[in-house]
């Protein structure tokens, strides 16, 4: 059965946006190995959201000086999914928080 045009895209698009965040985000932490990428979409296929889990002290990191290293990474996610019409969401967690 062949898949509904709107879920390839969408998984094309998760694949793409998942290996951009785990590329740009690779050289900056100490522990690459550890990192985690959990995605979450919506039912009706309009918002994505990633969840990038990391050592605690690979979050500050990612996060940069005042946020601005994780509002560029952010951006360029939530622009390569406005260009699909799918909203992006990047979260970015140690795995502390998530205990």
């Amino acid at each position: 059965m062949p898949r509904h045009p709107r879920f390839s895209h969408m998984q094309q698009l998760v694949e793409s946006i998942g290996r951009y965040l785990l590329a740009v985000i690779g050289p900056l932490i100490k522990h690459p190995e550890a990192a985690q990428l959990r995605v979450a979409s919506t039912p009706r296929g309009d918002m994505v959201r990633f969840r990038l889990i990391l050592k605690h002290e690979d979050v500050a990191r990612v996060i940069g000086r005042n946020g601005m290293t994780a509002s560029a990474i952010r951006s360029m996610a939530k622009a390569a999914g406005e260009k699909q019409g799918i909203k992006v969401v990047v979260h970015i967690l140690s795995e502390e928080e998530l205990d």
